[in-house]
């Protein structure tokens, strides 16, 4: 969970004001960005992310804590990973993703971005119909 902080966009010539981003808007940028890597199969979530998932609301900033100290500004992301993938890949691209998803659409530099793999997927198996048990996989040619 994000400081309870507002980050404060630096301040611009054309601004007409202050602009202030409150931290889980940042989560839930990192959140989406972090998900769309290919290899990564869903955020790590608490009980109450799940049973909001159960009643139609998203949680798209699961899985990400923020740490705002200063000016650094520092993402915790907590994933599950397809299995099969190589895990040191799929974290970097998460890395690079995130860093340049947020400096996109906030103009922030994250100072550190810590992936966590918290568990490996497998594959679905494909359901075996009980009828075809004992049927060839081959097919046989006609003379």
């Amino acid at each position: 969970m994000a400081e309870e902080t507002n980050i404060i966009l630096a301040n611009r010539e054309d601004a007409q004001g202050t602009i202030e981003i409150v931290p889980e808007v940042l989560e839930v940028i990192l959140g989406i960005a972090a998900v769309q890597v290919d290899g990564v199969y869903q955020m790590r979530g608490s009980l109450a992310a799940s049973i909001n998932e159960w009643f139609g609301r998203a949680n798209h900033g699961k899985g990400v804590n923020l740490t705002v100290e200063a000016d650094r500004i520092i993402a915790d992301v907590y994933v599950y990973l397809n299995y099969g993938v190589s895990v040191p890949k799929v974290a970097l691209a998460m890395q690079t993703s995130l860093r340049e998803q947020l400096m996109y659409m906030t103009d922030l530099t994250l100072a550190e971005v810590n992936v966590h793999v918290v568990g490996v997927v497998p594959e679905k198996a494909a359901k075996i119909d009980p009828e075809d048990l004992f049927k060839d996989d081959e097919t046989e040619d006609e003379e």
